[in-house]
């Protein structure tokens, strides 16, 4: 059970690394500073951002459940 959370784990680390990358910047950070402020649209958010927000939300709620499991695990099997 602990080999499956950890895989769960360093799958889900990974993917969202990937994910917050995938974002589009907001603003005052370092994408202003490599001209991604630049091109900011006003309108609202695109279904496809809104999806990645959603995806992204779900994968962080994975990732702390196996935090969290694998805490228990380990502190019960000790």
């Amino acid at each position: 059970m602990v080999i499956a959370f950890s895989l769960l784990l360093a799958l889900s680390s990974l993917l969202m690394i990937v994910l917050v990358l995938m974002h589009k910047g907001r603003g005052g950070g370092l994408s202003d500073m490599f001209g991604g402020g630049v091109s900011s649209s006003l309108s609202g958010s695109s279904v496809a951002e809104r999806n990645l927000d959603r995806i992204t939300v779900g994968t962080a709620t994975v990732w702390v459940v196996c935090v969290f499991a694998l805490g228990l695990l380990l502190k019960v099997s000790n």
